[in-house]
Protein backbone atom coordinates (compact mmCIF):
# COMPACT_ATOMS: atom_id res chain seq x y z
CA UNK A 1 0.00 0.00 0.00
CA UNK A 2 0.92 3.62 -0.63
CA UNK A 3 1.56 5.72 2.75
CA UNK A 4 -0.01 8.92 3.13
CA UNK A 5 3.11 10.40 2.13
CA UNK A 6 3.32 8.71 -1.72
CA UNK A 7 -0.47 9.65 -1.99
CA UNK A 8 0.21 13.58 -0.72
CA UNK A 9 2.79 13.31 -3.28
CA UNK A 10 0.09 12.07 -5.94
CA UNK A 11 -2.12 14.91 -4.84
CA UNK A 12 0.37 17.76 -5.57
CA UNK A 13 1.29 16.56 -9.29
CA UNK A 14 -2.30 15.98 -10.12
CA UNK A 15 -2.37 19.74 -9.19
CA UNK A 16 0.87 20.90 -10.62
CA UNK A 17 2.57 18.46 -12.51
CA UNK A 18 6.15 20.05 -13.71
CA UNK A 19 6.32 21.68 -10.38
CA UNK A 20 10.28 22.01 -9.36
CA UNK A 21 10.96 19.68 -6.45
CA UNK A 22 11.70 21.85 -4.38
CA UNK A 23 8.31 23.87 -4.31
CA UNK A 24 6.27 20.37 -3.92
CA UNK A 25 8.66 19.94 -0.78
CA UNK A 26 7.92 23.25 0.65
CA UNK A 27 4.16 22.52 -0.06
CA UNK A 28 4.32 19.00 1.86
CA UNK A 29 6.64 20.15 4.25
CA UNK A 30 9.65 17.62 3.18
CA UNK A 31 12.87 18.38 1.61
CA UNK A 32 13.23 18.18 -2.25
CA UNK A 33 16.07 15.33 -2.53
CA UNK A 34 13.11 13.24 -0.25
CA UNK A 35 10.22 14.34 -2.85
CA UNK A 36 12.46 13.13 -5.77
CA UNK A 37 13.65 9.93 -4.19
CA UNK A 38 9.60 8.72 -3.42
CA UNK A 39 8.55 9.54 -7.14
CA UNK A 40 11.31 7.82 -8.99
CA UNK A 41 10.32 5.00 -6.45
CA UNK A 42 6.84 5.05 -7.07
CA UNK A 43 7.68 5.41 -10.83
CA UNK A 44 9.98 2.62 -10.97
CA UNK A 45 7.66 0.15 -9.72
CA UNK A 46 4.56 1.40 -11.82
CA UNK A 47 2.90 3.20 -8.89
CA UNK A 48 2.18 6.69 -10.22
CA UNK A 49 2.61 8.26 -13.56
CA UNK A 50 2.52 11.30 -15.61
CA UNK A 51 1.12 11.90 -18.69
CA UNK A 52 0.68 14.55 -21.20
CA UNK A 53 -1.51 14.87 -24.46
CA UNK A 54 -3.47 17.75 -26.53
CA UNK A 55 -6.61 18.53 -24.67
CA UNK A 56 -9.78 15.84 -26.68
CA UNK A 57 -11.69 19.83 -26.45
CA UNK A 58 -9.23 20.91 -28.89
CA UNK A 59 -10.16 22.91 -32.64
CA UNK A 60 -8.45 22.78 -35.64
CA UNK A 61 -5.78 21.43 -37.00
CA UNK A 62 -4.09 18.33 -36.01
CA UNK A 63 -6.33 17.94 -33.43
CA UNK A 64 -9.27 15.53 -32.39
CA UNK A 65 -12.89 16.43 -32.88
CA UNK A 66 -14.71 13.36 -32.00
CA UNK A 67 -14.63 11.11 -28.89
CA UNK A 68 -15.95 7.35 -29.65
CA UNK A 69 -17.06 5.16 -27.09
CA UNK A 70 -17.27 1.35 -28.83
CA UNK A 71 -18.17 -1.92 -27.21
CA UNK A 72 -17.04 -4.99 -28.65
CA UNK A 73 -17.98 -8.54 -27.92
CA UNK A 74 -15.59 -10.92 -28.03
CA UNK A 75 -15.40 -14.88 -29.94
CA UNK A 76 -15.53 -16.82 -26.47
CA UNK A 77 -11.61 -17.46 -25.34
CA UNK A 78 -10.05 -14.77 -28.11
CA UNK A 79 -10.95 -11.32 -26.09
CA UNK A 80 -7.08 -10.87 -24.54
CA UNK A 81 -6.36 -11.83 -28.47
CA UNK A 82 -8.64 -8.94 -29.52
CA UNK A 83 -7.07 -6.61 -26.47
CA UNK A 84 -3.38 -7.29 -27.79
CA UNK A 85 -4.24 -6.39 -31.33
CA UNK A 86 -6.13 -2.97 -29.93
CA UNK A 87 -3.57 -1.94 -27.18
CA UNK A 88 -1.14 -0.50 -29.28
CA UNK A 89 -3.84 1.48 -31.68
CA UNK A 90 -2.52 5.40 -30.99
CA UNK A 91 -5.53 7.02 -30.92
CA UNK A 92 -7.06 4.49 -28.55
CA UNK A 93 -7.30 6.35 -25.08
CA UNK A 94 -9.13 4.11 -22.90
CA UNK A 95 -9.53 -0.09 -22.93
CA UNK A 96 -11.68 -1.64 -20.34
CA UNK A 97 -12.23 -5.05 -19.81
CA UNK A 98 -15.66 -4.90 -18.19
CA UNK A 99 -18.21 -7.29 -16.71
CA UNK A 100 -21.86 -7.65 -18.18
CA UNK A 101 -22.93 -7.71 -21.89
CA UNK A 102 -20.07 -6.24 -23.74
CA UNK A 103 -16.27 -7.80 -23.30
CA UNK A 104 -14.43 -4.42 -24.18
CA UNK A 105 -15.37 -0.97 -23.77
CA UNK A 106 -12.99 1.22 -26.19
CA UNK A 107 -12.32 4.99 -25.37
CA UNK A 108 -10.92 6.31 -29.07
CA UNK A 109 -10.45 9.74 -30.04
CA UNK A 110 -11.00 10.58 -34.09
CA UNK A 111 -10.72 13.31 -36.50
CA UNK A 112 -13.79 12.98 -37.96
CA UNK A 113 -16.84 10.73 -38.49
CA UNK A 114 -15.46 9.01 -41.68
CA UNK A 115 -12.40 7.52 -39.49
CA UNK A 116 -14.74 6.61 -37.00
CA UNK A 117 -16.59 4.72 -39.62
CA UNK A 118 -13.32 3.53 -41.06
CA UNK A 119 -12.36 2.60 -37.62
CA UNK A 120 -15.31 0.06 -37.10
CA UNK A 121 -15.78 -1.25 -40.37
CA UNK A 122 -12.13 -1.78 -41.79
CA UNK A 123 -9.87 -2.21 -38.21
CA UNK A 124 -12.72 -3.95 -35.59
CA UNK A 125 -14.36 -5.47 -38.22
CA UNK A 126 -11.28 -7.45 -39.67
CA UNK A 127 -9.87 -8.32 -36.59
CA UNK A 128 -10.55 -12.48 -35.73
CA UNK A 129 -11.99 -12.89 -32.46
CA UNK A 130 -14.28 -9.96 -32.67
CA UNK A 131 -17.57 -11.05 -32.87
CA UNK A 132 -19.46 -7.24 -32.88
CA UNK A 133 -19.19 -3.95 -31.95
CA UNK A 134 -21.87 -1.13 -31.26
CA UNK A 135 -20.64 2.74 -31.61
CA UNK A 136 -21.39 6.05 -29.17
CA UNK A 137 -20.13 9.24 -29.76
CA UNK A 138 -19.49 11.96 -27.08
CA UNK A 139 -21.83 14.54 -27.92
CA UNK A 140 -20.22 16.67 -25.05
CA UNK A 141 -17.27 15.77 -22.35
CA UNK A 142 -18.70 17.07 -19.29
CA UNK A 143 -15.76 15.84 -16.84
CA UNK A 144 -13.02 13.69 -17.65
CA UNK A 145 -10.00 11.68 -15.44
CA UNK A 146 -7.29 14.78 -16.23
CA UNK A 147 -9.70 16.91 -13.74
CA UNK A 148 -10.11 14.25 -11.12
CA UNK A 149 -7.92 14.51 -7.77
CA UNK A 150 -7.59 12.18 -4.44
CA UNK A 151 -8.04 15.65 -2.55
CA UNK A 152 -5.12 14.93 0.33
CA UNK A 153 -4.45 18.65 0.62
CA UNK A 154 -5.66 21.76 2.05
CA UNK A 155 -7.01 24.31 0.61
CA UNK A 156 -3.71 26.75 1.03
CA UNK A 157 -1.00 23.94 0.12
CA UNK A 158 -3.45 23.89 -3.37
CA UNK A 159 -3.18 27.75 -3.85
CA UNK A 160 0.65 27.68 -3.56
CA UNK A 161 1.02 24.98 -5.92
CA UNK A 162 -1.42 26.57 -8.35
CA UNK A 163 -2.30 30.30 -7.66
CA UNK A 164 -5.04 31.84 -9.10
CA UNK A 165 -4.44 33.34 -12.87
CA UNK A 166 -6.30 35.83 -15.12
CA UNK A 167 -9.06 34.85 -16.32
CA UNK A 168 -8.98 34.29 -20.09
CA UNK A 169 -11.05 32.28 -23.02
CA UNK A 170 -8.99 29.19 -24.12
CA UNK A 171 -8.37 27.91 -27.25
CA UNK A 172 -7.52 24.20 -26.51
CA UNK A 173 -5.81 24.02 -29.89
CA UNK A 174 -1.94 23.22 -30.30
CA UNK A 175 -0.26 25.12 -33.06
CA UNK A 176 1.51 23.42 -35.91
CA UNK A 177 4.87 24.85 -34.89
CA UNK A 178 4.52 23.68 -31.10
CA UNK A 179 3.73 19.74 -32.18
CA UNK A 180 7.34 18.37 -31.65
CA UNK A 181 7.28 20.64 -28.90
CA UNK A 182 4.86 18.45 -27.47
CA UNK A 183 5.54 14.81 -28.74
CA UNK A 184 9.05 16.14 -26.65
CA UNK A 185 7.36 16.63 -23.59
CA UNK A 186 5.38 13.65 -24.04
CA UNK A 187 8.05 11.61 -23.56
CA UNK A 188 8.71 12.92 -20.42
CA UNK A 189 6.12 15.28 -18.56
CA UNK A 190 8.67 16.47 -16.16
CA UNK A 191 11.37 17.13 -18.58
CA UNK A 192 12.95 20.36 -17.50
CA UNK A 193 13.20 23.13 -20.05
CA UNK A 194 16.54 23.44 -20.59
CA UNK A 195 16.31 19.30 -21.76
CA UNK A 196 13.14 20.57 -24.16
CA UNK A 197 15.21 23.39 -25.90
CA UNK A 198 18.49 21.21 -26.53
CA UNK A 199 15.86 18.54 -28.31
CA UNK A 200 13.71 21.24 -30.37
CA UNK A 201 16.49 23.60 -30.93
CA UNK A 202 14.35 26.11 -29.59
CA UNK A 203 15.69 28.05 -26.87
CA UNK A 204 15.03 28.27 -23.25
CA UNK A 205 13.33 31.26 -23.06
CA UNK A 206 10.79 30.11 -25.93
CA UNK A 207 9.85 26.56 -24.53
CA UNK A 208 8.87 28.19 -21.42
CA UNK A 209 6.83 30.75 -23.26
CA UNK A 210 5.18 28.40 -25.43
CA UNK A 211 4.35 26.12 -22.58
CA UNK A 212 2.72 28.72 -20.73
CA UNK A 213 1.02 29.99 -24.03
CA UNK A 214 -0.27 25.81 -23.71
CA UNK A 215 -1.23 26.46 -21.24
CA UNK A 216 -2.83 29.15 -20.71
CA UNK A 217 -5.19 27.75 -23.36
CA UNK A 218 -5.64 24.91 -21.93
CA UNK A 219 -4.43 23.03 -25.03
CA UNK A 220 -2.63 20.36 -23.30
CA UNK A 221 -4.15 17.79 -20.53
CA UNK A 222 -1.44 16.43 -17.83
CA UNK A 223 -2.68 13.47 -15.94
CA UNK A 224 -0.71 12.28 -12.91
CA UNK A 225 -1.88 8.60 -12.04
CA UNK A 226 -1.73 6.34 -9.07
CA UNK A 227 -2.30 2.21 -9.48
CA UNK A 228 -6.03 1.93 -8.75
CA UNK A 229 -5.10 -0.67 -6.72
CA UNK A 230 -3.28 1.53 -4.36
CA UNK A 231 -5.35 4.37 -4.73
CA UNK A 232 -7.91 3.75 -2.11
CA UNK A 233 -10.16 3.65 -5.01
CA UNK A 234 -9.64 0.07 -6.81
CA UNK A 235 -13.56 -0.20 -7.90
CA UNK A 236 -14.18 1.18 -11.39
CA UNK A 237 -17.90 1.20 -12.82
CA UNK A 238 -19.23 2.37 -15.66
CA UNK A 239 -22.95 3.71 -15.88
CA UNK A 240 -25.16 3.86 -19.05
CA UNK A 241 -28.35 6.27 -18.05
CA UNK A 242 -31.27 8.04 -19.63
CA UNK A 243 -32.06 11.61 -18.31
CA UNK A 244 -34.36 14.01 -20.25
CA UNK A 245 -32.94 15.57 -22.77
CA UNK A 246 -33.86 18.84 -22.25
CA UNK A 247 -32.51 18.64 -19.00
CA UNK A 248 -29.40 17.05 -19.98
CA UNK A 249 -26.97 20.12 -19.26
CA UNK A 250 -28.37 20.52 -15.61
CA UNK A 251 -28.24 17.06 -14.95
CA UNK A 252 -24.86 16.57 -16.46
CA UNK A 253 -23.33 19.26 -14.52
CA UNK A 254 -24.91 18.05 -11.19
CA UNK A 255 -23.34 14.99 -11.69
CA UNK A 256 -19.72 15.76 -13.22
CA UNK A 257 -19.44 17.28 -9.16
CA UNK A 258 -19.84 14.17 -7.58
CA UNK A 259 -16.89 13.07 -5.36
CA UNK A 260 -16.90 9.70 -7.25
CA UNK A 261 -17.38 10.74 -10.57
CA UNK A 262 -14.14 10.37 -12.93
CA UNK A 263 -16.56 10.88 -16.29
CA UNK A 264 -19.93 12.33 -17.73
CA UNK A 265 -20.67 12.27 -20.88
CA UNK A 266 -23.33 12.77 -23.56
CA UNK A 267 -24.21 10.27 -25.67
CA UNK A 268 -25.71 9.64 -29.28
CA UNK A 269 -28.07 6.25 -28.95
CA UNK A 270 -30.57 5.01 -26.98
CA UNK A 271 -28.84 6.48 -23.45
CA UNK A 272 -27.73 9.25 -23.65
CA UNK A 273 -24.97 9.70 -20.54
CA UNK A 274 -22.08 7.86 -19.64
CA UNK A 275 -20.74 7.98 -16.20
CA UNK A 276 -17.43 6.82 -14.92
CA UNK A 277 -17.37 6.34 -10.90
CA UNK A 278 -14.58 5.30 -8.79
CA UNK A 279 -15.73 3.68 -5.39
CA UNK A 280 -13.58 2.05 -2.26
CA UNK A 281 -14.81 -1.49 -2.80
CA UNK A 282 -17.84 -3.51 -4.72
CA UNK A 283 -20.37 -3.01 -1.52
CA UNK A 284 -20.59 0.56 -2.56
CA UNK A 285 -21.30 0.14 -5.98
CA UNK A 286 -25.31 -0.45 -4.99
CA UNK A 287 -24.86 2.47 -2.44
CA UNK A 288 -23.33 4.57 -5.00
CA UNK A 289 -26.12 3.85 -7.69
CA UNK A 290 -29.26 5.10 -5.16
CA UNK A 291 -27.57 7.62 -3.73
CA UNK A 292 -27.36 9.18 -7.47
CA UNK A 293 -31.11 8.11 -8.44
CA UNK A 294 -32.46 9.71 -5.16
CA UNK A 295 -30.19 12.92 -5.89
CA UNK A 296 -31.30 13.05 -9.40
CA UNK A 297 -34.92 11.44 -9.55
CA UNK A 298 -35.17 12.14 -13.45
CA UNK A 299 -32.17 9.83 -14.03
CA UNK A 300 -32.63 6.24 -14.95
CA UNK A 301 -29.68 3.42 -14.95
CA UNK A 302 -30.57 1.19 -17.81
CA UNK A 303 -26.83 -0.91 -17.62
CA UNK A 304 -23.75 -1.41 -15.44
CA UNK A 305 -20.27 -2.76 -16.06
CA UNK A 306 -17.76 -3.17 -13.28
CA UNK A 307 -14.23 -2.75 -14.98
CA UNK A 308 -12.27 -5.61 -14.23
CA UNK A 309 -9.10 -4.90 -15.99
CA UNK A 310 -7.88 -1.03 -17.04
CA UNK A 311 -5.76 -2.73 -19.80
CA UNK A 312 -5.48 0.92 -20.81
CA UNK A 313 -5.78 4.50 -19.36
CA UNK A 314 -6.04 7.83 -21.43
CA UNK A 315 -2.67 5.94 -23.36
CA UNK A 316 -0.76 4.50 -20.72
CA UNK A 317 -0.94 0.14 -21.02
CA UNK A 318 -1.53 -0.83 -17.35
CA UNK A 319 -1.20 -4.53 -15.93
CA UNK A 320 -4.42 -6.22 -14.21
CA UNK A 321 -3.27 -4.30 -11.14
CA UNK A 322 -3.64 -0.83 -12.58
CA UNK A 323 0.16 -0.44 -12.43
CA UNK A 324 2.19 0.86 -15.54
CA UNK A 325 3.73 -1.21 -18.03
CA UNK A 326 4.45 1.56 -21.14
CA UNK A 327 3.20 4.25 -22.55
CA UNK A 328 1.47 4.46 -25.93
CA UNK A 329 1.96 8.39 -27.42
CA UNK A 330 -1.79 9.51 -28.17
CA UNK A 331 -1.91 9.84 -32.54
CA UNK A 332 -4.18 10.39 -35.17
CA UNK A 333 -5.18 6.45 -36.46
CA UNK A 334 -3.50 5.31 -39.99
CA UNK A 335 -4.27 2.25 -41.05
CA UNK A 336 -2.90 1.54 -44.30
CA UNK A 337 -5.11 -1.84 -44.55
CA UNK A 338 -8.19 -0.28 -44.01
CA UNK A 339 -7.31 2.17 -46.14
CA UNK A 340 -6.62 0.09 -48.51
CA UNK A 341 -10.22 -2.12 -48.13
CA UNK A 342 -11.76 1.01 -47.85
CA UNK A 343 -10.47 1.92 -51.21
CA UNK A 344 -11.42 -1.38 -52.69
CA UNK A 345 -14.91 -1.14 -51.14
CA UNK A 346 -15.47 2.59 -52.90
CA UNK A 347 -14.07 0.91 -56.57
CA UNK A 348 -16.52 -1.72 -56.15
CA UNK A 349 -19.17 1.40 -55.64
CA UNK A 350 -18.11 3.20 -57.98
CA UNK A 351 -19.04 0.40 -61.13
CA UNK A 352 -22.08 0.05 -62.44
CA UNK A 353 -23.41 -3.78 -62.19
CA UNK A 354 -23.40 -5.10 -65.34
CA UNK A 355 -26.73 -4.77 -67.22
CA UNK A 356 -29.11 -7.76 -67.05
CA UNK A 357 -31.96 -8.82 -69.08
CA UNK A 358 -35.07 -8.87 -66.93
CA UNK A 359 -37.58 -9.88 -69.71
CA UNK A 360 -39.23 -12.79 -69.12
CA UNK A 361 -39.68 -15.36 -71.35
CA UNK A 362 -42.36 -15.83 -73.78
CA UNK A 363 -44.53 -19.11 -72.70
CA UNK A 364 -44.62 -21.87 -75.59
CA UNK A 365 -47.57 -22.15 -77.61
CA UNK A 366 -48.76 -25.11 -79.13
Amino acid sequence: MLDELDLLLVTALQIAPRADWRTIGDVLDIDASTVARRWARLTQAGHAWIGVHPSVAASGPHTWTLVAFIEVDCVPGRLHEVAGHIADDPHVFNLEHVSGSRDLVITAVFTDHAQLARYVGFRLGALDGVAASRTQVATTLHTEGSRWRLDRLTEEQRRKLAPPVPHRQPTYAVPERDLELVRVLGEDPRRPVAHIAERTGLSPTTVRRRLDRLDADRALAYRCEVARSLSGWPVSVSYWAAVPQSRAPQLAKSISQIREIRLCASLTGPHNLLLAAWLRSVDDIGAFESRLTARHPELTVADRALTLWPMKLAGHLLDPQGRHLRAVPLASWEGTHSDTAEAALLDRLRTPPARQDFTAPRARTG
